[in-house]
């Protein structure tokens, strides 16, 4: 994870402020560096000024990669915050990514700025993974930007009143006003080798070229991966241990891993008692679950895996509690939270189905009085959302990446005393996604009860295709403050790929509601993984939101009838 800025001018621009150079710094806090450069025009009346400003959370090759990167050769400048864990097609696992395209981007050798242009579109379109980016291509004087397909890195846009400057940002200057996040539909360029006439005198040309992922003529792929696979299934039909998807699922999801969670570097001054560089956000449901089994078989005997599980004290929800069970008191409110209970329980079935694996089990508690001191800082950290279920969420969040809380590993068992620790694992794995890909949400079963598989299958891609419009940039803004990279296994492209060009009734049956092994039709597909991977409990568990399920939603008095839709 990285932090990235930039800001072209027709006016020499201050430093970034003090604070912005904290919040960037929190994001990558192994390096910060800056890259100034005077643009003058041909007829040397007018100059640009373009600044740009990085910082490095190094996770990639076997080096601190110094950012923003140049080019000695063309003097072109890359602020890049991403993995890009497939070029071409082609894995790219030991060298340092952002160096890597550079270079690329370098050795492109066109004829004409027309040609140049493709040739730099076509690099950044053959890239898999999450990214946000600023390009500056000297050769052109023109600035590239945008994020990737399914938006999984913030990148944030402002443009100035006066329309004297441009700012970009992973995450908005104090005060937090006029900024918007960048689309992820596609790549944008601005000319830095024109000007707009205006009743004012010649000003910043801040039109925006929009380059699509894809031609015209592929325009029906979703999220520009792949073509949803709209068949209809035959008359006579069941999703079971034995159908070739649920292998095909193992597979892919084991190939995603493979990116995710091998060859990380250690984190600087490593606690001497665990080697611990990979964490999940664990709710002990069926997608963190699924994710924690399979990492266990990748990564090497010696290193352990935190599951990040969190729970707040909610004042309603205690009053609640409280005059239902008046007669039963509670030693600790934070265990009657529901994915404390189902984390605690999956934890155990983890030690069992994996005995020699080194798990820690962190459950982090956050007092009311906590969360409020707390607020304002992710209030402006989620900002340009605004909205109550933004809050509740990025609250969750937030707490987890800190990763603070009371350590579990002999007993999935609630103790008095356990000690507290933070985890040091620089890369969590998120379980997002899923639900998308294979059919896990109860509204895709509302939707088939009322128009059959058509109407599934139209709800499915029609989620797949959002993905890239959700909240994403968001959570990245949340988590990235401390110092941690989130990763989603399930978002990977060739995963994608597959789970949309599987058949419907291949990874939800909900024409066949009952099944001999008792395990419901939502997301049958994985359910029938985590049954096989020796996880029979976890495979039966029920979908939570982890807003509810950690109960950091309405906490206030005064929020119980707000709606998450409300602002704040």
């Amino acid at each position: 994870m990285c932090g990235i800025h930039g800001v072209i001018s027709t006016i020499a621009t201050p430093s970034i402020s003090s604070e912005l150079r904290n919040a960037l710094s929190n994001r990558g806090p192994d390096h910060f560096g800056q890259v100034h450069r005077e643009l003058p025009f041909s007829n040397g009346d007018s100059t640009i000024y373009l600044n740009l400003t990085s910082t490095v959370l190094a996770l990639r090759g076997d080096h601190i990669a110094k950012q923003p990167l140049e080019s000695a050769a063309t003097r072109s400048v890359l602020c890049w915050n991403g993995e890009a864990w497939r070029i071409d097609g082609q894995p790219l696992r030991s060298q340092n990514d952002g160096e890597f395209i550079l270079a690329k981007l370098d050795a492109i050798d066109a004829s004409s700025a027309e040609l140049r242009a493709s040739q730099t579109l076509s690099i950044l379109r053959s890239i898999d993974g999450p990214f946000a980016f600023l390009f500056y291509d000297a050769q052109t004087r023109r600035l590239y930007f945008g994020r990737d397909r399914l938006g999984r890195r913030s990148l944030l846009i402002k443009e100035a009143e006066d329309g004297d400057s441009i700012s970009f940002s992973s995450i908005a200057d104090v005060p937090a006003t006029g900024w918007e996040e960048v689309k992820a539909d596609g790549f944008y360029s601005l000319d830095l080798e024109s000007r707009l006439a205006t009743p004012q005198g010649l000003k910043l040309d801040t039109r925006i070229t929009k380059h699509e992922w894809l031609s015209s003529a592929e325009n029906d792929m979703v999220s520009s991966i792949g073509h949803f696979n709209m068949a209809l299934p035959p008359q006579e039909h069941k999703l079971d241990f034995d159908t070739a998807s649920v292998e095909m699922a193992r597979h892919w999801l084991g190939e995603s891993l493979k990116l995710r969670v091998l060859n990380i570097p250690e984190p600087p001054s490593p606690p001497c008692d665990a080697d611990v560089r990979v964490a999940i956000l664990f709710s002990g449901g069926l997608d963190s679950s699924v994710l924690s089994r399979l990492a266990h078989d990748l990564l090497p005997s010696n290193q352990g895996i935190d599951l990040i599980n969190v729970a707040f004290e909610n004042p309603r929800q205690i009053a609640i509690y409280a005059s239902l069970r008046k007669a039963q008191p509670v030693i600790d409110m934070y265990e009657t939270c529901p994915d404390r209970i189902t984390g605690r329980k999956s934890f155990a079935e983890l030690r069992s189905a994996c005995p020699d694996r080194h798990w820690r089990f962190i459950a982090v508690n956050i007092p009311y009085e906590e969360t409020m001191r707390h607020k304002a800082r992710v209030v402006s950290l989620m900002y340009p959302h605004n909205t109550e279920m933004d809050l509740s969420i990025a609250l969750a969040l937030y707490f987890a990446a800190r990763g603070i809380g009371y350590s579990y590993t002999n007993t999935h068992e609630w103790e008095p005393a356990p000690p507290s620790i933070t985890s040091p694992a620089r890369v969590l794995l998120s379980g997002l996604g899923s639900d998308e890909l294979f059919g896990g949400y109860s509204r895709h079963e509302v939707v088939f009860k009322s128009g059959g598989y058509p109407s599934l299958i139209e709800e499915l891609k029609l989620d797949i295709g959002r993905i890239g419009q959700r909240n994403l940039g968001r959570d990245d803004r949340i988590m990235a403050h401390w110092g941690k990279e989130v990763r989603y296994p399930y978002l990977d492209e060739e995963l994608v790929r597959f789970a949309i060009s599987c058949p419907v009734w291949e990874k939800c049956d909900f024409q066949n509601p009952f099944h001999s092994a008792v395990i419901e039709p939502a997301k049958r597909i994985l359910r029938l993984l985590a049954d096989r991977l020796g996880l029979q409990a976890i495979a039966r568990e029920k979908k939570r939101a982890i807003q509810f399920g950690s109960r950091a939603a309405k906490m206030e008095s005064h929020t119980s009838k707000i709606r998450g839709t409300d602002t704040i």
